[in-house]
């Protein structure tokens, strides 16, 4: 899913160097923290938050085929 996350994010941003993916796992989540440039976070956030949104439901469509709960985190 690190991946999966890290491949959307690059496409949308202007810098794709700066993209960073940290997973984190729990006993019930687990937790991606994806950090962008500064002026890049608009992109990856969208409209009314509308591009993480898709993101989340994204993982969320693969975490249920997986049986994992993956919960994204868009850091500054």
């Amino acid at each position: 899913m690190k991946e999966l996350v890290e491949l959307i994010a690059r496409a949308l941003v202007d810098r794709p160097e700066e993209v960073k993916v940290r997973e984190n796992e729990d006993s019930q989540a687990t937790v991606l923290e994806l950090r962008v440039a500064g002026d890049d976070l608009g992109k990856v956030i969208g409209k009314q938050g509308r591009t993480a949104r898709a993101i989340r439901t994204i993982l969320n469509a693969s975490g249920t085929k997986l049986k994992k709960r993956f919960v994204l985190e868009i850091l500054e």
